[in-house]
């Protein structure tokens, strides 16, 4: 062991290192909680409030901008200013989605295929500009610029896909169907991970791009009428009840995860 890896490190120096969090269980737990959140929150403002999806997206889209403001100016990876921009993130995605395949008229095909292309070309563009795609490390503004806006544009596939898989309108599996079918492709990734050489980077966007119609799926089987084949619950008890979820896993991990050589937890 080199003199560097046996010295203590300071306080704080391994989470400065990355300002997004290690790719464990709880991340994919957490941010399946949030593309939830996503979901019944953006459903709350646009339809509960009637407020329509074009200003619910103005609406979201400031909230994400001021989380992101805050998640740029951190110098280490924080918790709770991370996730605040992936909740904005879905929230954004879920009525911008909306915006484009009913109000515009696109429709769930077109719809995704034009942000399934976005997706990819961020990627490509992303890779051009940086010579990689992170996932796991993310230290510059460069990388964490294209990060950000590669996830908002998944996010925002995600929840024409998931509509797309569920409704009548397109392979019409209905909310719960819709949502054993994306754990089955993520279960599908998960594999691929330990049984193909594919790039590590290119199946973590491939589960994250799945996480937010499996988000989506869900919140819609927790909150549309019981004649759709969902639930019926309140969007606004929905989101407020999957929102703590999210924090007390946050909460718990932290409190659970051990101590770095060096670092005093709080």
């Amino acid at each position: 062991m080199s003199e560097t890896a046996a010295r203590p490190a300071p306080q704080g120096v391994g989470e400065a290192l990355s300002k997004v969090p290690q790719i464990t269980l709880v991340f994919w737990i957490v941010k399946i909680c949030a593309t939830t959140v996503g979901e019944t929150g953006g459903d709350a403002l646009s339809m509960s409030l009637n407020l329509g999806y074009l200003t619910s997206t103005l609406i979201f889209l400031g909230f994400f901008l001021v989380t992101l403001a805050v998640q740029l100016a951190a110098k280490r990876y924080h918790p709770w200013a991370y996730w605040l921009v992936v909740v904005g993130t879905t929230l954004v995605g879920t009525t911008t989605s909306d915006f484009l395949d009913r109000t515009v008229g696109l429709g769930y095909v077109k719809s995704t295929a034009a942000e399934f292309a976005a997706v990819i070309a961020m990627l490509i563009i992303w890779r051009f500009a940086t010579g990689r795609i992170a996932a796991d490390h993310i230290s510059d503004r460069k990388n964490e610029s294209f990060y950000w806006v590669t996830i908002l544009v998944s996010n925002t596939l995600g929840t024409a896909l998931g509509d797309f898989t569920a409704d009548d309108t397109g392979l019409n599996l209905g909310f719960e169907k819709g949502a054993l079918l994306f754990i089955a492709l993520l279960a599908v990734v998960a594999a691929a991970r330990y049984l193909t050489r594919i790039p590590p980077a290119i199946l973590f966007w491939a589960a994250y791009i799945l996480t937010r119609p499996l988000g989506a799926t869900l919140g819609d089987t927790l909150t549309k009428p019981f004649s759709q084949g969902g639930l019926h619950l309140d969007r606004f008890v929905a989101t407020g009840s999957i929102g703590l979820a999210m924090v007390i896993i946050l909460v718990v991990s932290h409190a659970l995860r051990p101590a770095k050589p060096g670092e005093v937890l709080p």
